[in-house]
């Protein structure tokens, strides 16, 4: 049997995109609405266990479909470091964690949804894990400010980005032992994506790089910085 293709912007696709920005503010609806501690804790344990069985599901999926070699298997995409600290600000509540969360989920994990490295389409089970585990992880960010109306802060950016030189230290260390490309450290994606405007040069690769990952992480941030300009404006004495 012939495996399905992946087709950006597919019938397929767009309805993941759909449930991935429509799920969170229902369930968020729900939560204000019946004023219901309970139903928030359910939701949040049961965003955090999908995404750990769906991980540990691909584990055995990529066994089924060739992927033995132990260094394959990582979490070392960053995808997979914004999915364990979801998990724990669904599981705690921390804002901190939620804040890395925040830059880091809608920062990459975005990007995957909208411009995803995949080569198979639905209903393959790669498909279904893949998008599982990146709507997930946004579904669980956006659901978390929405109930705690949260925001990040400046500070929350300089915390964000020294985590994500850890993250660079670990992955790319990993990446020149095993010849993987965790992180798209080594090389650019194979499917188009913003990493393939950067440089050929790998130093300038990864200069651009983490440039790139600062503009992400200021971008994510405007939004709020223009709502409390206004904000002071208006308050403002005439």
């Amino acid at each position: 049997m012939e495996e399905p293709t992946f087709h950006a912007y597919s019938s397929s696709h767009i309805i993941v995109i759909l449930l991935t920005i429509v799920l969170p503010f229902a369930l968020a609806f729900a939560v204000h609405r019946t004023k219901s501690r309970a139903l928030e804790r359910s939701i949040c344990l049961t965003i955090s266990a999908l995404l750990i069985i769906n991980y540990a599901a691909y584990l055995i999926i990529g066994r089924r479909f060739g992927i033995v070699e132990w260094q394959k298997a990582l979490p070392l995409q960053l995808c997979d470091w914004a999915m364990f600290v979801i998990i724990v600000a669904l599981w705690t509540g921390n804002k901190r964690w939620l804040e890395i969360a925040y830059f880091w989920g809608i920062g990459g994990t975005l990007q995957a949804l909208l411009t995803p490295n995949l080569r198979y389409g639905f209903p393959d089970l790669r498909f279904i894990s893949f998008f599982v585990a990146h709507s997930g992880i946004i579904i669980g960010i956006v659901f978390l400010m929405l109930i705690y109306g949260f925001r990040p802060t400046p500070r929350g950016i300089l915390r964000t980005f020294a985590w994500t030189e850890v993250y660079f230290v670990v992955a790319f260390s990993i990446d020149l032992f095993t010849g993987e490309n965790y992180g798209f450290l080594l090389h650019k994606p194979e499917k188009a994506s913003l990493l393939n405007f950067l440089s050929d040069s790998r130093l300038l690769y990864l200069i651009e790089f983490h440039l790139l990952a600062w503009v992400f992480f200021c971008v994510l941030y405007a939004p709020f910085a223009i709502v409390d300009l206004v904000r002071k404006r208006q308050t403002r004495p005439r």
